[in-house]
């Protein structure tokens, strides 16, 4: 009895999810108002005060979209405008050229991998789905099987290199060489984005489904109609061109001069220079092309009238975590490892694994974990850069409904929640345990 007390926490958190899912899949409940209910019920469960219950919505919604809003907004925006310019029909043909029907995952798959070194992992996705969706039009294949390719290299990048916010903290707090990092995530990575991006869209069977309303190109741009490729490209990869140069640039400046490095970071933030390639291809996909202001902000309306949607189930998202985080969920997983006597890397990253999967927030999972693994670090003689990747790997893995990453993926590509669970569940759960294997064996010879 005492046993099932102490994991009331962890038991209230695994009703809320399932009360969750009953109200999205069989009484067809919008995803946002289904979130919203079901953080209250989670808040009532776990013993909050009911006016902390209404604080903690609140704090959640302004943490995720303080955040995500405008990046979502501006690459939805961007992702129009190519797909109503011939922009992203301009990429697709090209690369279609260049690499062939039969090797275009590959090439999605080198693109996905380095916008997820680049930028947040919200605006590469952003960025790269519409291409993604061009690209499978041309070559007359789903575009779900090339967009889990794209999602494993971005995630992937993401969640194992600096300057990224999850794996820089974690050399910080596990004092590892980043050099090592980046050398050992290269060889982490590689095996890694193959398995869930090349192999497993193989073994998922049948992936035909519609094209996403908004993303869905109807009119065949001519030659002539089109931007060219290096325009094509270039607006759209205009931040990550910011942010990497940003990020360099930073490294050499002296840290007296502080306007030079305040207007470095004001222009390498996401939110900005994602609005720096919105502008940009306003210019570049619409008047330069003889479009009106008008016919330009046609598109522009349109994108955000629908991916709003989008923004507010992302926010309620947001809400679900926050109720989860204020509850100690966290930290009473947490507490619970801490006496574990296995591999300081196999708990490091079993612990961010469930972290990940109680909070949804990849960031802060692994922080705590490294927090708890890394006085161990020496007892084990354990090697700080594979640590930082063990946790991090972790942080990588199978999400669900509390993370914003499931409901972007889920709400962009227009999925059922089964469909979710079956693509992007199982290609972070890939990612996350090939990454772990290889870290494993990485330990045997480092």
């Amino acid at each position: 009895m005492e046993t099932i007390i102490s994991m009331l926490p962890i038991i209230w958190v695994a009703v809320g999810v399932l009360f969750l899912l009953v109200l999205n899949m069989k009484f067809k409940i919008n995803g946002m108002l289904a979130l919203l209910l079901t953080s209250i019920l989670v808040g009532i469960l776990e013993g909050m005060p009911l006016e902390n219950i209404g604080k903690s919505i609140e704090n959640g919604i302004g943490g995720i979209l303080g955040h995500l809003a405008f990046i979502i907004l501006f690459g939805a925006i961007l992702g129009k405008l190519m797909v109503d310019s011939g922009a992203a029909q301009r990429v697709a043909s090209t690369l279609l050229m260049k690499f062939g029907p039969r090797n275009v995952q590959w090439a999605i798959l080198v693109i996905g991998l380095i916008f997820g070194l680049a930028m947040f992992y919200e605006v590469a996705f952003l960025i790269l789905a519409p291409l993604v969706i061009s690209i499978a039009v041309e070559a007359k294949t789903p575009f779900l099987k090339l967009g889990i390719t794209m999602v494993a290299a971005t995630t992937t990048a993401h969640s194992l290199f600096p300057p990224q916010p999850g794996p820089t903290a974690l050399v910080a707090a596990l004092n590892a060489d980043i050099g090592m990092v980046y050398i050992y995530g290269v060889i982490v990575a590689i095996p890694t984005i193959i398995c869930s991006g090349i192999v497993l869209p193989k073994l998922l069977g049948n992936l035909e489904r519609p094209i996403p309303q908004l993303l869905d190109q109807q009119e065949k741009f001519t030659n002539d109609q089109m931007p060219s490729f290096f325009v094509s490209l270039i607006v759209p990869l205009t931040p990550a061109i910011i942010i990497t140069a940003v990020t360099i640039m930073l490294l050499f400046i002296p840290e007296n001069q502080k306007g030079t490095i305040s207007f470095l970071k004001f222009i390498g933030s996401a939110q900005i220079s994602m609005l720096i390639a919105v502008i940009l291809a306003i210019f570049a996909f619409g008047i330069c092309r003889g479009k009106s202001i008008l016919e330009v902000m046609s598109s522009y309306s349109v994108a955000i009238e629908k991916v709003a949607i989008v923004v507010f189930i992302i926010g309620a998202g947001g809400a679900f975590k926050q109720i989860i985080m204020d509850t100690g969920v966290g930290n009473y997983i947490a507490d619970m490892m801490r006496d574990s006597s296995i591999s300081p890397l196999i708990m490091a990253w079993f612990i961010t694994v469930l972290l990940r999967l109680a909070t949804g927030a990849g960031t802060v999972s692994a922080i705590t974990a490294a927090g708890i693994v890394g006085p161990m670090m020496h007892t084990f003689n354990v090697n700080p850069a594979l640590m930082v990747l063990a946790c991090a790997s972790g942080s990588n893995t199978f999400t669900h409904v509390n993370d914003a990453a499931f409901w972007l993926f889920k709400e962009y590509f227009g999925l059922s929640l089964k469909d979710t669970f079956k693509t992007w569940g199982l290609l972070e759960l890939t990612n996350s345990v090939v990454g772990l294997i290889i870290v494993l064996l990485l330990s045997i010879v480092v």
